[in-house]
Protein backbone atom coordinates (compact mmCIF):
# COMPACT_ATOMS: atom_id res chain seq x y z
CA UNK A 1 0.00 0.00 0.00
CA UNK A 2 1.24 3.20 -1.32
CA UNK A 3 2.45 5.48 2.37
CA UNK A 4 2.67 9.05 1.17
CA UNK A 5 2.89 10.44 4.50
CA UNK A 6 5.72 7.83 5.21
CA UNK A 7 8.04 9.73 8.20
CA UNK A 8 6.46 12.13 8.40
CA UNK A 9 4.63 13.63 12.06
CA UNK A 10 1.82 14.43 12.32
CA UNK A 11 -0.38 15.74 15.32
CA UNK A 12 -3.89 15.36 15.79
CA UNK A 13 -6.60 16.64 18.42
CA UNK A 14 -9.79 15.32 19.49
CA UNK A 15 -8.03 11.97 18.47
CA UNK A 16 -10.20 9.64 20.29
CA UNK A 17 -12.77 9.60 18.45
CA UNK A 18 -15.48 11.18 15.18
CA UNK A 19 -13.70 12.45 12.75
CA UNK A 20 -10.25 12.96 14.78
CA UNK A 21 -9.91 9.34 15.21
CA UNK A 22 -10.83 8.71 11.97
CA UNK A 23 -8.26 11.27 10.59
CA UNK A 24 -5.64 9.84 13.42
CA UNK A 25 -5.90 6.28 11.90
CA UNK A 26 -5.78 7.63 8.03
CA UNK A 27 -2.76 9.49 8.30
CA UNK A 28 -0.89 6.37 10.40
CA UNK A 29 -2.10 4.39 7.35
CA UNK A 30 -0.21 6.85 4.99
CA UNK A 31 2.48 6.01 6.67
CA UNK A 32 2.79 9.10 9.27
CA UNK A 33 3.60 8.48 13.04
CA UNK A 34 0.43 10.33 15.01
CA UNK A 35 0.80 12.35 17.79
CA UNK A 36 -2.80 11.69 19.00
CA UNK A 37 -4.22 14.48 21.86
CA UNK A 38 -7.39 13.71 23.83
CA UNK A 39 -8.94 13.42 26.99
CA UNK A 40 -9.75 9.89 27.64
CA UNK A 41 -6.65 7.16 28.52
CA UNK A 42 -8.97 4.66 27.54
CA UNK A 43 -10.06 5.96 24.24
CA UNK A 44 -6.39 6.70 23.14
CA UNK A 45 -5.06 3.19 24.13
CA UNK A 46 -7.49 1.75 21.80
CA UNK A 47 -6.55 3.80 18.82
CA UNK A 48 -2.85 3.27 19.76
CA UNK A 49 -4.02 -0.47 19.08
CA UNK A 50 -5.64 0.09 15.41
CA UNK A 51 -2.90 2.11 14.61
CA UNK A 52 -0.16 -0.68 15.55
CA UNK A 53 -2.39 -3.11 14.03
CA UNK A 54 -2.23 -1.04 10.76
CA UNK A 55 2.03 -1.21 11.09
CA UNK A 56 2.18 2.29 11.96
CA UNK A 57 3.49 3.96 15.23
CA UNK A 58 1.71 6.62 17.85
CA UNK A 59 2.70 9.10 20.77
CA UNK A 60 -0.46 9.40 22.97
CA UNK A 61 -1.10 12.92 24.78
CA UNK A 62 -4.08 12.63 27.12
CA UNK A 63 -4.14 16.04 27.45
CA UNK A 64 -7.75 18.59 27.77
CA UNK A 65 -7.86 21.35 25.66
CA UNK A 66 -8.28 24.32 27.66
CA UNK A 67 -4.57 22.93 29.08
CA UNK A 68 -2.65 26.03 27.34
CA UNK A 69 0.20 24.85 29.62
CA UNK A 70 0.17 21.37 28.25
CA UNK A 71 0.35 22.67 24.69
CA UNK A 72 3.54 24.65 24.90
CA UNK A 73 5.13 21.93 26.79
CA UNK A 74 4.34 18.85 23.82
CA UNK A 75 6.11 22.05 21.59
CA UNK A 76 8.90 21.27 23.47
CA UNK A 77 8.80 17.61 23.81
CA UNK A 78 7.85 17.46 19.67
CA UNK A 79 11.24 19.91 19.17
CA UNK A 80 13.52 17.78 21.53
CA UNK A 81 12.70 14.48 20.16
CA UNK A 82 12.00 15.29 15.85
CA UNK A 83 12.81 19.19 15.92
CA UNK A 84 9.67 19.67 13.41
CA UNK A 85 6.08 19.11 12.54
CA UNK A 86 4.72 18.23 9.52
CA UNK A 87 0.70 18.17 9.65
CA UNK A 88 -1.49 19.69 12.15
CA UNK A 89 -5.17 18.58 12.57
CA UNK A 90 -7.25 21.48 14.76
CA UNK A 91 -10.23 18.95 14.95
CA UNK A 92 -11.39 19.29 18.66
CA UNK A 93 -14.19 21.17 19.84
CA UNK A 94 -17.41 21.27 21.99
CA UNK A 95 -20.73 22.51 20.87
CA UNK A 96 -22.02 23.73 23.80
CA UNK A 97 -25.46 25.31 24.99
CA UNK A 98 -27.92 25.28 22.35
CA UNK A 99 -29.77 28.26 23.38
CA UNK A 100 -30.89 31.63 23.08
CA UNK A 101 -27.65 34.10 23.31
CA UNK A 102 -28.96 35.92 26.97
CA UNK A 103 -30.03 31.97 28.04
CA UNK A 104 -26.20 30.92 27.61
CA UNK A 105 -24.47 30.37 30.61
CA UNK A 106 -21.23 32.10 30.87
CA UNK A 107 -19.24 29.40 31.84
CA UNK A 108 -20.44 27.27 29.17
CA UNK A 109 -19.58 30.89 26.37
CA UNK A 110 -15.93 30.59 27.79
CA UNK A 111 -15.55 26.58 27.40
CA UNK A 112 -16.86 26.81 23.68
CA UNK A 113 -14.45 29.87 22.95
CA UNK A 114 -11.91 28.28 24.68
CA UNK A 115 -11.40 25.20 22.73
CA UNK A 116 -12.42 25.67 19.95
CA UNK A 117 -10.55 29.05 19.49
CA UNK A 118 -8.66 29.97 21.82
CA UNK A 119 -7.11 26.26 21.93
CA UNK A 120 -6.24 26.91 18.54
CA UNK A 121 -4.22 30.06 18.39
CA UNK A 122 -2.29 28.25 21.45
CA UNK A 123 -1.76 25.52 18.85
CA UNK A 124 -0.17 27.95 16.05
CA UNK A 125 1.26 30.05 18.49
CA UNK A 126 3.50 26.61 19.67
CA UNK A 127 3.31 24.73 16.71
CA UNK A 128 4.70 27.07 13.94
CA UNK A 129 8.31 27.28 14.78
CA UNK A 130 8.32 23.62 14.30
CA UNK A 131 5.85 23.90 10.94
CA UNK A 132 8.02 26.13 9.53
CA UNK A 133 11.10 23.84 9.87
CA UNK A 134 8.83 20.89 7.68
CA UNK A 135 9.52 21.20 4.13
CA UNK A 136 5.96 21.08 3.56
CA UNK A 137 4.08 21.98 6.93
CA UNK A 138 0.21 21.16 6.57
CA UNK A 139 -2.75 22.55 8.79
CA UNK A 140 -5.99 21.67 8.62
CA UNK A 141 -8.53 23.26 10.79
CA UNK A 142 -12.11 21.91 11.34
CA UNK A 143 -14.60 23.95 10.63
CA UNK A 144 -18.67 23.95 10.46
CA UNK A 145 -21.10 25.29 8.37
CA UNK A 146 -22.69 27.02 11.41
CA UNK A 147 -19.74 29.99 10.98
CA UNK A 148 -21.75 31.59 7.93
CA UNK A 149 -24.93 30.40 8.60
CA UNK A 150 -26.37 32.32 11.99
CA UNK A 151 -29.39 30.14 13.47
CA UNK A 152 -30.63 30.88 16.36
CA UNK A 153 -29.54 28.96 19.21
CA UNK A 154 -26.63 27.90 18.12
CA UNK A 155 -24.70 31.50 19.09
CA UNK A 156 -21.91 30.10 20.64
CA UNK A 157 -20.77 27.26 18.72
CA UNK A 158 -21.45 29.61 15.47
CA UNK A 159 -19.35 32.48 16.84
CA UNK A 160 -16.01 30.16 17.93
CA UNK A 161 -16.34 28.83 14.24
CA UNK A 162 -16.94 32.05 12.55
CA UNK A 163 -13.79 33.46 14.92
CA UNK A 164 -11.63 29.69 13.57
CA UNK A 165 -12.46 31.01 10.18
CA UNK A 166 -10.98 34.01 10.76
CA UNK A 167 -7.88 32.55 12.19
CA UNK A 168 -7.26 30.47 9.81
CA UNK A 169 -7.63 32.56 6.99
CA UNK A 170 -4.71 34.93 8.83
CA UNK A 171 -2.51 31.97 10.16
CA UNK A 172 -2.59 31.34 5.91
CA UNK A 173 -1.72 34.86 4.93
CA UNK A 174 1.15 35.07 7.51
CA UNK A 175 3.05 32.23 6.75
CA UNK A 176 1.87 31.80 2.85
CA UNK A 177 4.88 33.61 1.07
CA UNK A 178 7.46 33.16 3.08
CA UNK A 179 7.25 29.24 4.53
CA UNK A 180 6.26 25.89 3.16
CA UNK A 181 3.37 25.99 5.41
CA UNK A 182 -0.32 25.66 3.94
CA UNK A 183 -3.22 26.19 6.09
CA UNK A 184 -6.84 25.54 5.16
CA UNK A 185 -9.99 25.13 6.60
CA UNK A 186 -12.29 21.97 6.14
CA UNK A 187 -16.08 22.28 6.41
CA UNK A 188 -17.15 18.24 6.75
CA UNK A 189 -20.85 19.40 6.90
CA UNK A 190 -23.41 16.57 8.64
CA UNK A 191 -21.10 13.41 9.39
CA UNK A 192 -22.21 10.60 11.50
CA UNK A 193 -20.83 11.38 14.97
CA UNK A 194 -21.89 11.07 18.31
CA UNK A 195 -21.46 15.20 18.32
CA UNK A 196 -23.84 15.45 15.30
CA UNK A 197 -26.95 12.98 17.38
CA UNK A 198 -26.53 15.21 20.43
CA UNK A 199 -27.61 18.11 18.21
CA UNK A 200 -30.01 16.34 15.94
CA UNK A 201 -31.02 13.27 18.03
CA UNK A 202 -34.07 12.86 15.24
CA UNK A 203 -31.71 12.88 12.13
CA UNK A 204 -31.28 9.08 10.97
CA UNK A 205 -27.49 8.88 10.64
CA UNK A 206 -27.32 6.18 8.56
CA UNK A 207 -27.95 8.91 5.85
CA UNK A 208 -24.68 10.77 6.63
CA UNK A 209 -21.07 10.24 5.93
CA UNK A 210 -19.18 8.29 8.05
CA UNK A 211 -16.23 9.96 9.74
CA UNK A 212 -13.64 7.23 7.70
CA UNK A 213 -15.24 9.29 4.32
CA UNK A 214 -14.76 12.70 5.82
CA UNK A 215 -11.27 11.66 6.93
CA UNK A 216 -10.02 10.39 3.57
CA UNK A 217 -10.31 14.07 2.07
CA UNK A 218 -8.81 15.88 5.42
CA UNK A 219 -5.55 13.81 4.41
CA UNK A 220 -5.56 15.10 1.25
CA UNK A 221 -5.33 18.27 2.03
CA UNK A 222 -2.16 16.89 4.19
CA UNK A 223 -0.37 15.82 1.29
CA UNK A 224 2.72 17.50 -0.30
CA UNK A 225 0.55 17.70 -3.63
CA UNK A 226 -1.49 20.04 -1.46
CA UNK A 227 -0.16 23.23 -2.16
CA UNK A 228 -3.79 25.59 -1.23
CA UNK A 229 -4.01 27.76 1.34
CA UNK A 230 -6.07 30.25 2.62
CA UNK A 231 -9.38 28.60 1.68
CA UNK A 232 -12.31 26.42 2.79
CA UNK A 233 -12.67 23.04 1.22
CA UNK A 234 -16.33 21.86 2.09
CA UNK A 235 -16.67 18.24 1.82
CA UNK A 236 -20.48 17.83 0.63
CA UNK A 237 -19.22 20.98 -2.27
CA UNK A 238 -16.24 18.41 -2.52
CA UNK A 239 -14.18 21.30 -3.66
CA UNK A 240 -11.81 24.38 -2.15
CA UNK A 241 -14.29 27.65 -1.85
CA UNK A 242 -12.82 31.18 -1.54
CA UNK A 243 -13.73 33.26 0.99
CA UNK A 244 -15.17 36.10 0.82
CA UNK A 245 -13.06 39.09 0.72
CA UNK A 246 -13.81 43.05 1.47
CA UNK A 247 -14.94 44.86 -0.75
Amino acid sequence: MPQPLADRIALVTGATRGIGRATALLLAQAGAHVVALGRTQGALEELDDAIRAAGSTATLVPLDMRDFPGLYRLATSLNERYQRLDVLIGNAGVVGQRSPLDHIDPQNWDEVMAVNVTANWHLIRAMNPLLKRSDAGRVVLITSGAATNARAYSGAYSVSKAALNVLGQIYAAETSSTTAVRVNLFNPGPTRTRMRALVMPGEDPMTLPTPEQVAEKIVDLCLLSCTETGKLYDFRAGKFLEFLQPA
